[in-house]
């Protein structure tokens, strides 16, 4: 497969404060990688660096080959970004805003985007300043949909949406992007939205990259052990293989890529006294802040 993104040993500062250094990513033709971090971590500035609207302080990122802040016209046609947000006229209606943006790019393609008008159910008459946050929110996704880029670059795509249109628009943005081999970036805030949508998964932390990988991988390899002490503390923070870990009263959560067997084995080689020792189900949501902390 070839990569479509390759960010090679970037490294940024905003002043004397450094935001990552020496980050790699890679994405290749055809997937959907999903960007997670908390506030801060620099999933806005890995955005902005992938657009050139920012140069890093060193190291380089390349889209189709080319330095993102030398991409030549071409490429620049190729690529559907959408900012955190969604501008939108809200003067015009959703005809008229369609054939406005239709006449900047040549591949303009409008079936994606009247395809999700017609899920809103609302008319090609109906202004965009009548319309709920949600469905504007819509109306900025159909548009760069209908621009036909080969990859998508968005950014907190979901703000704004309630459960429904969230639903709506990460089902048929993933069944669009397989079906015509689109390559997406994406971040959101709602875990469980890019849960449904991403292949891969890149989690940042303050100025490191947790895990880039397979979303599958993770889920598979990433774990959660739940078990109640029996009395006394515990202090796992300095154990290699410990991940993270939460511990409340008697209860303790371990977050780990070891095994059940690993971990029960600690405990007696610890001389832990343990009850209801279990693995628990995650979600991506659970993972993701069993990774990074909850604070």
């Amino acid at each position: 497969m070839n990569n479509v993104i390759e960010c090679n040993n970037l490294t940024h500062y905003y002043g004397k404060k450094l935001v990552y250094e020496n980050l790699n990513i890679h994405v290749e033709e055809g997937s959907i990688l999903g960007l997670l971090g908390k506030n801060g971590a620099g999933k806005t500035t890995t955005i902005n660096i992938l657009n050139g609207f920012l140069q890093p302080r060193s190291g380089e990122c390349l889209i189709y080959g080319e330095n993102t802040q030398h991409l030549t016209p071409a490429t620049k046609g190729r690529i559907g970004f959408l900012i955190e947000g969604h501008v939108q006229y809200s003067f015009m209606d959703i005809h008229q805003i369609e054939k406005f943006y239709s006449g900047f790019y040549p591949n303009w393609n409008n079936k994606p985007y009247w395809e999700l008008m017609s899920k809103l159910k609302v008319e090609p008459k109906q202004k965009i300043s009548s319309m709920s946050c949600g469905q504007r929110s819509q109306v900025a996704l159909g548009l760069i949909l209908a621009q036909d880029p080969d990859l998508l670059i968005l950014d907190d795509f979901s703000m704004g949406l309630d459960p429904g249109y969230r639903r709506l628009f990460i089902d048929y943005l993933r069944a669009y992007a397989k079906a015509e081999n689109k390559t997406i970036f994406t971040t959101s805030h709602i875990i469980s939205d890019m849960e449904r949508l991403i292949d891969d998964v890149l989690i940042m932390d303050y100025n490191r990259v947790l895990e880039q990988c397979p979303v599958n991988d993770f889920m598979t390899n990433f774990k959660q052990f739940n078990f109640e002490l029996a009395n006394g503390e515990i202090d796992l923070s300095k154990e290699s293989f410990v991940a993270n870990f939460e511990k409340v009263k008697s209860s303790v959560e371990l977050y780990t890529y070891e095994s059940e067997e690993f971990i029960k084995d600690f405990l007696k080689k610890e001389n832990i006294a343990h009850t209801n020792f279990s693995q628990m189900n995650m979600s991506l949501e659970d993972a993701f802040i069993g990774l990074t902390g909850k604070y």
